[in-house]
């Protein structure tokens, strides 16, 4: 089973691990809708809608950049109908878009809690709203739908909320419409799944975290190849599980994980978090 021929709806795929996934779908000859924000080129956050489509074409997909705010019910409808429009409909979202402040309470303004929460949960909850119709219609056809939300396994650790609350909190909230609409879907034959890194990632975001040693980081190739076998497993046997990429990836036989280091070797990786 491979993704030629299928429409994936992938939101902040302008870059980082959204791109890198659009990327290894294209290898397929998948359709690949580039939902996010980015249309005009930025020095601090490099990628836009625009240069993500070429990237996926380049690669062997069709692209469709559209600029879209998850956290606007209008702007998602109007991304979905346009990407049905373009390819006719839409068998898999990858719920990637995310807000990230790595803050204690008194540091978390109000305005940033609300950005947190409005892309990650409302974001995915209304991403996976819009696309439900399409993916029931996929599965109907025997199209193998999926969705993906890029969030962590749920776990009720102290230590996961102490330093940053807000943000656990919001990402847990990903999590969350997994665990419900992994049951609520599964009667459709809709596989809905999160992957998580393991170790960090080197992404425009996380550059913009003091302090970090890219050098000891991974590629979003990891998540994106990750990503490949869960969106090629039978939907209907593979739902409602919470995947660790390097976890995943051994367990289907890889034994190279040097070669997704930022520093080929490296032994002293940066760990993720939300992995007990």
């Amino acid at each position: 089973m491979n993704l030629q021929g299928k429409t994936l709806f992938i939101t902040g795929a302008s870059r980082g691990i959204g791109l890198a996934i659009a990327r290894r779908a294209a290898r397929d000859g998948a359709n690949v809708v580039i939902a996010a924000k980015t249309a005009e080129t930025n020095p601090k956050l490099p990628g836009t809608i625009y240069s993500a489509a070429l990237e996926v074409e380049a690669a062997g997909g069709h692209a469709l950049a559209l600029q879209c705010d998850i956290r606007n019910e209008a702007s998602v409808q109007a991304a979905v109908e346009q990407a049905v429009a373009r390819f006719g409909g839409i068998d898999i979202l990858v719920n990637n878009a995310s807000a990230i402040s790595l803050t204690d309470t008194p540091s978390t303004p109000m305005k940033r809690f609300d950005l947190m929460f409005g892309v990650n949960v409302r974001g995915t909850y209304c991403c996976t709203q819009a696309c439900l119709p399409e993916l029931i219609k996929s599965a109907k056809a025997g199209r193998n739908p999926h969705v993906l939300n890029m969030s962590p396994p749920l776990s009720m650790r102290e230590h996961w909320f102490k330093a940053h609350t807000a943000y656990t909190m919001a990402k847990y909230g990903m999590s969350m419409c997994t665990l419900g609409h992994a049951g609520e879907f599964r009667r459709h034959g809709i596989g809905v799944n999160s992957l998580w890194p393991r170790t960090a990632i080197n992404t425009a975001a996380l550059q913009m975290i003091p302090g970090v040693d890219i050098g000891k980081c991974r590629t979003p190739e990891i998540l994106a190849d990750a990503a490949y076998l869960i969106l090629t497993s039978d939907a209907k046997q593979v739902t409602g599980n919470f995947y660790i990429d390097d976890a995943l990836l051994a367990e289907r036989g890889e034994t190279d994980f040097a070669r997704y280091s930022v520093t080929p070797g490296t032994k002293d990786l940066i760990p993720d978090f939300f992995v007990d």
